[in-house]
């Protein structure tokens, strides 16, 4: 049987700057994906190294380094935060989003089609990050801590959209 889930998604400030983001909105709402909850915002230093140290591997000189020129990177523009809610949604997403290395997606993810990067390039361009557009959860478990941390309770909304009436 499956299940109806929450997946967090964020647009990076390469999207915003790049203006791609109904583009990439455009794709998940032709997948049937629905926004529950939606805002633009430009989070502290603080919020933005708590949420990738509860992803990222702690500890290492190295991470330290890749998470401060992130958290630099992702307070360039404002970002654009969102729940998206379907069936299998964490899983859905990350398919639709493509592999975290754009040069590692699949053509016709989102990551293939816009973000032309490897983790090559950027290791050896001091001071260059992995623009790869999007953030998106990684599993169950991450997407409800980082909703959390993203959305209060009450701006995430629930509601029929005319696709969950033809599917369900």
């Amino acid at each position: 049987m499956w299940t109806i889930q929450k997946t967090l998604v964020v647009l990076k400030p390469d999207s915003i700057s790049r203006t791609l983001v109904w583009q990439i909105i455009g794709r998940f709402e032709r997948a049937g994906l629905q926004i529950v909850a939606s805002k633009m915002v430009a989070p502290s230093v603080d919020f933005f190294k708590w949420h990738y140290e509860n992803i990222g591997k702690l500890g290492t000189r190295k991470w330290e380094e890749v998470l401060n020129r992130v958290v630099e990177d992702m307070r360039k523009t404002p970002v654009l935060a969102m729940v998206l809610e379907w069936v299998e949604a964490v899983e859905y997403v990350r398919k639709i989003v493509g592999s975290t290395e754009p040069k590692s997606a699949v053509p016709g993810t989102i990551r293939w089609d816009f973000a032309h990067m490897s983790y090559a390039y950027a290791d050896n361009n001091p001071g260059t990050s992995i623009f790869n557009l999007i953030h998106a959860s990684a599993n169950l478990q991450e997407a409800e801590l980082e909703i959390k941390h993203w959305f209060n309770e009450n701006e995430i909304f629930k509601y029929k959209s005319l696709h969950s009436e033809f599917t369900r």
